[in-house]
């Protein structure tokens, strides 16, 4: 599978888009939205930009995007504010896949302009936004061209499903699993954390050549404690959705041979793993390495259970993988499925996802 062109958020605004189930990605960056702004303040003190690019690097399409550039924006006017320069102009770059839904964004890029010019027709600046597909684990801008780059749950998301995964007769060795389980062998959480290794690495070079000295990352991940990969966080809500597709087997709507061959192209680092890909590579200064933690408020609300706030929102994250596996069919009965296991979970005990979140500076 080609996952350049296969894997994305679901796009639109219906009830089960990305756009509508972003909720807990928000929550996690407004968590350390204090890091972010401290570190952009640190940014324009140290670099005093003229013109200021910043790229948003796994942009997605819902609202999030836009209300992240609001943010940055106005903490660098406030900065600028504070030590008395003129704010700079700003280069707003926005990266995903190419199947990204690019144009639920641009469709609100109207009211976002008009937002941004308010009340500054005397000291205006200039605003360009634009659109980057591509995947970031590669080059995507020319050199030296950003200061700033934001990835906000986006790296987390591997390039490809790690080839260690598959053995001489391109069968999967974790058959039995779609992540790294307690089913599965040891080879399989070593597949996955050298392909984590080979992407973060070359994200890492690749933005090297394209910010500019002094220049910041502001980066958030899905992660993990400690060295144990298998814990009651994310790899619970895999090992669940596993056992959701499992279900479907039993009843006969999914093909046993269709679940053995499905694979997640995710992986939740440590903190101390990230920390050691940023020492190997060398170009970045780690600035913050910070974890937090999401409880059950961050995707449960009064109207729906906390097991299906999070099977819509997992549904908006993988359904497209889903659907290109598995088919249409099946997608409202497995997620049926998925979120009253969540919901007979969490009356045992909760689930915490662990977040982290790293600043860089290149030196």
């Amino acid at each position: 599978m080609d996952l350049e062109k296969a894997f994305h958020m679901k796009g639109g605004l219906d009830e089960t888009s990305y756009t509508k189930n972003s909720a807990l990605q928000k929550r996690g960056a407004d968590t350390v939205r204090h890091i972010t702004l401290e570190s952009i303040e640190k940014l324009i003190m140290e670099t005093r930009p003229k013109s200021m690019g910043i790229a948003d690097m796994g942009c997605s399409s819902g609202p999030n995007t836009l209300s992240n550039v609001k943010e940055i924006i106005a903490a660098v006017e406030d900065t600028c504010r504070k030590i008395g320069d003129a704010a700079p102009e700003f280069r707003v770059y926005l990266n995903d896949l190419p199947t990204n839904d690019f144009n639920t964004i641009f469709q609100a890029l109207p009211d976002f302009y008009r937002e941004f010019n308010a009340g500054k027709d005397h000291d205006r600046r200039p605003l360009y936004v634009a659109g980057f597909p591509g995947t970031f684990y590669g080059r995507i801008f020319p050199d030296n061209c950003l200061h700033l780059v934001y990835s906000s749950y986006s790296l987390h998301w591997l390039s490809r499903v790690p080839l260690g995964i598959y053995d001489e007769r391109n069968l999967s060795i974790n058959r039995k699993s779609i992540y790294i389980s307690t089913r599965s062998e040891s080879g399989v959480w070593e597949a996955y954390y050298k392909q984590f290794q080979e992407d973060f690495s070359l994200f890492l070079k690749s933005r090297c050549e394209e910010v500019v000295n002094g220049g910041k990352m502001v980066l958030i991940f899905l992660g993990r404690e400690g060295p144990c990969h298998v814990d009651r966080g994310i790899s619970l809500l895999w090992e669940l959705l596993y056992q959701s597709l499992a279900t479907l087997v039993d009843r006969g709507e999914v093909e046993v041979g269709r679940l053995e061959s499905y694979e997640v192209n995710f992986y939740a680092p440590s903190k101390e793993e990230l920390e050691d890909e940023v020492r190997k590579q060398g170009c970045f200064k780690i600035e913050v390495v910070h974890k937090f933690h999401m409880d059950r408020d961050a995707t449960a609300s009064n109207s729906i259970s906390y097991g299906n706030a999070v099977a819509k929102a997992v549904r908006s994250i993988q359904e497209p993988m889903i659907s290109h596996h598995f088919g249409h069919g099946i997608l409202d009965k497995l997620f049926h499925l998925y979120g009253k296991l969540v919901d007979q979970e969490m009356v045992k005990d909760h689930i915490t996802s662990t977040s982290i979140v790293l600043v860089l500076t290149k030196s």
